[in-house]
């Protein structure tokens, strides 16, 4: 909604985009077992240099990507409706899911992981009831594993609302016409310094793992990308800038990230900790996240743009497609990583057959039947195009023709996801 309270368009570019970060996290999943120096759930007994660093590029900018267009998507939910009612559609398509992934998606991963570490379970159902004792994994089996994008997601929906209810307001509205105005141009790259701020500061002693506690770093870190995507939901002229200015957005992405790894790889990387070094590395850091989502948002508007059958589709299933996603590769994982094939075949092997289950479980057990639709954060189907049959062929006054009554009477049918 704009101030006006009317229906903005369909923004299919951010719609590809999602769906693109989301199968891209599937390869980055996919890729966890064999990646060298990171921790996972199940590990192979070799793994690659090279496929970390294909790893470390990803990460740079996909999440931060996904919580930026989260937010330009809780813009157009929340639009001028009641808060309550915003809050409840939240509840139900974000907590909903959340639940349900902690008591009956996530726990499969945790029993693989126990088995590959040799715990003596003789079937699932013997390790499932020790989720219900909701001892926090490591040490239990109770996680949101990496659905803690869910849980943060809500979490911003909520801590955010005041200051977007404040936004709809007449003095909110004047300010955020002037911030527009502002983020039309240059100033738009300054963004991303407090994003650098946040993990200079918080990052270096809150870095995870993501259970909130230990998580300040991310928690705020990505909480800016969602209050920026949500500022520049209707700032037209912002997005035309970004567009415009997308090859030097692009150049000062890849001179951050060169920059960055060229630290790393010459092992001149400042000490971790509070030291001016590493603060300006942490700073840049955040700017070249911030660069790269301006790029991709910069491309996304000038070429994807447009909406077919497949958009359609996946903008439907990449909710439950991101739900079910990492419990599919950890499965498939744990059976590749006893083959005898190397690091890439393997992988290639646990991407390939991990997409087509996941989709073939969503498109079979979940897209079919409104309580799984409910438990993963669907909307209903689309009631059917009604028809009204065409009246008797008439002709006009004159006699010259048909009248100009229209065959059918559509419905339309307006459909949104801000997830």
């Amino acid at each position: 909604m704009n101030a006006q309270g009317t229906a903005r368009p369909r923004r299919h570019d951010l719609d590809w985009l999602r769906v693109i970060a989301i199968v891209l996290l599937l390869f980055f999943h996919s890729a966890m077992p064999f990646v060298a120096e990171w921790g996972w759930h199940l590990k192979n007994p070799q793994t690659s240099p090279l496929m970390m660093e294909l790893s470390f590029f990803l990460s740079r900018w996909r999440m931060a990507l996904l919580f930026l267009i989260s937010g330009v998507g809780t813009a157009y939910a929340l639009g001028f409706r009641p808060a309550r009612g915003y809050l409840r559609e939240r509840a139900k398509r974000l907590m909903v899911p959340l639940v349900f992934g902690i008591l009956v998606i996530v726990p499969p991963q945790i029993y693989m992981e126990r088995l590959a570490n040799g715990a003596g379970y003789r079937s699932y159902l013997e390790f499932w009831p020790t989720v219900l004792r909701m001892v926090p994994y490591p040490e239990g089996s109770f996680s949101w594993h990496h659905l803690w994008f869910i849980a943060y997601l809500f979490i911003y929906s909520v801590a955010a609302l005041p200051l977007f209810l404040w936004l709809r307001s007449p003095r909110g509205q004047r300010a955020r016409a002037a911030l527009h105005r502002r983020l039309a141009g240059p100033a738009l790259y300054a963004l991303g310094l407090p994003l650098g701020l946040v993990l200079a500061t918080l990052y270096v002693r809150w870095s995870g793992p993501q259970d909130i506690i230990n998580d300040w770093g991310h928690l705020v870190y990505y909480f800016g990308f969602f209050v920026f995507g949500y500022l520049l939901a209707e700032a037209d002229d912002a997005w035309r800038w970004m567009e415009d200015r997308r090859r030097v957005s692009l150049a000062l992405a890849t001179a951050s990230i060169v920059a960055i790894n060229y630290l790393r790889w010459n092992d001149v990387e400042p000490a971790w900790g509070y030291n001016p070094g590493n603060a300006a590395y942490m700073v840049l850091e955040g700017c070249n996240a911030w660069f790269w989502v301006l790029t991709l948002l910069g491309f996304g508007r000038r070429f994807l743009s447009f909406r077919n059958r497949l958009l359609d589709y996946a903008s439907e299933g990449i909710y439950p497609f991101y739900v079910l996603h990492q419990t599919v590769i950890v499965v498939v994982a744990f059976y590749v990583i006893r083959a005898p094939e190397g690091v890439w075949a393997k992988f290639a092997f646990t991407s390939a057959v991990s997409f087509a289950l996941t989709v073939a479980i969503y498109d079979l057990a979940v897209r079919p039947f409104r309580v799984t639709r409910f438990l993963f954060g669907m909307k209903n189907p689309p009631r059917a195009v009604r028809t009204v049959p065409a009246p008797p062929r008439m002709v006009d006054a004159e006699g010259l023709g048909p009248a100009p009554i229209p065959a059918t009477t559509e419905v339309p049918v307006v459909a949104g996801n801000a997830v």
